[in-house]
């Protein structure tokens, strides 16, 4: 499929819009201060911890089981307050975090969880100003940190093969920032394809791949990051992981991959009773990272040899370079 330039016409220079990152760059930051206004949204949690997320509109009413909130109480007052329902129920206000707005949105494909989101970021090293190329987006959760982290001078590049995601992903961003945001262009289109045309050869600090088959994309990545660069690649099966760490090995102008994966676990704290809760977040996702070799340059062999049988008869996928004379052998008897 072609791809297709899903990037909003700039407006006219001179602008109010062509000035908002100068004059006030925490409205790119999705955080929004003062006293709620109409148009925003809020989530509301009550004493047993279930939340509702809604757009504060002026003479609208909410209705949960603990009787009804009018949107007038909570317009025009600081967020962080009790409201008491109709029948009762009492129910904190607070404006969603990034964290929480991203676990309750509206999903087109699965998102990434706030504790990997973090580690991507972290990991990956986006800075401000960073020039990021983002493949697949997905429902926008991940290019909502992004957008975040490389503020509304940098850069995200995000492409997407199905339209139908790309457009749940626009309606997401375009909620959390409260407008679209400065710093990304979404690209309808296979990034093999539509990379080499979208971001010149050495001019992306990043690659986050969050795709099924990420190893199809390593040689275009590569092309396109500058020396020094970082792939970051995010994949939710061994099988994935096993094929993305060999092709990287395999390419050669990578340094060595580096995978793991994050666990998240909740304590509950209550006097002496002091224990593991029994909310833990456990396997969401596996994450891969490489840095990118100058042209020309290739990282230095791996020293350790390989366990027996790990490139044996049976192992079919990519074969790094330089694996000692005895285990090739073995690989490649039949």
């Amino acid at each position: 499929m072609p791809s297709q330039d899903l990037t909003p016409v700039p407006p006219a220079p001179d602008t109010a819009a062509d000035t908002a990152a100068d004059v006030a760059p925490e409205t790119w930051a999705g955080v929004h201060r003062g006293p709620l206004r109409a148009g925003e949204w809020v989530r509301l949690t009550d004493t047993k911890g279930r939340r509702h997320n809604i757009c504060l509109e002026q003479g609208k009413r909410f209705f949960t089981n603990r009787g009804s909130i009018d949107h007038d109480d909570l317009i025009g007052r600081p967020e962080g307050f009790t409201v008491t329902s109709s029948v009762g129920g009492e129910y904190l206000v607070f404006r969603p975090l990034l964290s929480e707005f991203v676990v309750s949105m509206p999903r087109g494909a699965a998102v990434v969880y706030p504790k990997d989101a973090a580690q991507i970021v972290a990991m990956a090293d986006i800075f401000p100003g960073a020039r990021v190329v983002e493949a697949g987006v997905g429902s926008g959760a991940l290019t909502c940190s992004l957008l975040r982290a490389v503020g509304p001078h940098g850069r995200v590049s995000s492409y997407e093969r199905r339209e139908e995601f790309a457009e749940v992903a626009r309606r997401n961003v375009t909620q959390f920032f409260g407008g679209e945001h400065p710093a990304w262009q979404l690209t309808v289109g296979d990034l093999v394809e539509a990379l080499p045309g979208g971001d010149g050869t050495g001019t992306v600090d990043r690659a986050i791949l969050d795709m099924l088959a990420p190893w199809e994309c390593v040689d275009v990545v590569a092309d396109a990051l500058t020396p020094g660069g970082i792939v970051c690649v995010y994949v939710a099966t061994t099988t994935q992981l096993g094929r993305v760490v060999e092709t990287l090995r395999a390419h050669g102008g990578f340094t060595e991959p580096q995978p793991w994966e994050t666990l998240v676990r909740d304590w509950h704290v209550e006097g002496l009773a002091i224990r593991p809760g029994h909310k833990m977040i456990g396997h969401t996702g596996f994450l891969v990272t490489a840095r990118r070799m100058a042209p020309g340059e290739k990282a230095p062999t791996k020293k350790r040899r390989p366990a027996p049988g790990a490139y044996g008869v049976d192992y079919q996928g990519p074969r790094p370079a330089g694996l000692p004379p005895a285990v090739a052998e073995e690989s490649y008897d039949d």
